[in-house]
């Protein structure tokens, strides 16, 4: 029961976030990053928004990085979570808990070393 009510608020989660990003890259395509670091270089509230999402992408990317090991499969899992943002994230967490139930140590922390 818990499973499909993770499931479900996971899919409330991305379902509107990934039709909008559809709709934003119909409309203005693909170029995110001039206009992203532009609000930033302008030091707008814009700007200062896009700073803060800045410094969760590159936090969820540490973890994940270190979460995975540091090894070939973590940075690659690193690089998916700074440009995946919340549908890597979520999805792994999501993944994770599946796998491990309600162990968050399991969960947040690397496996340990045998």
């Amino acid at each position: 029961m818990v499973a499909m009510l993770t499931a479900a608020l996971l899919f409330l989660l991305l379902a509107p976030l990934l039709a909008y990003t559809a709709l934003v890259v119909q409309a203005h395509g693909l170029g995110l990053l001039p206009l992203f670091f532009q609000a930033m270089a302008e030091q707008s509230w814009q700007g200062q928004f896009n700073f803060d999402f800045l410094t969760f992408l590159v936090l969820s990317a540490t973890w994940s990085a270190w979460r995975f090991g540091y090894g070939v499969r973590g940075w690659a899992l690193a690089v998916l979570a700074f440009f995946g943002g919340m549908p890597y994230l979520a999805t792994t967490l999501f993944l994770l808990r599946q796998r491990h139930g309600a162990d968050w140590a399991a969960i947040l922390l690397p496996p340990k070393a045998d």
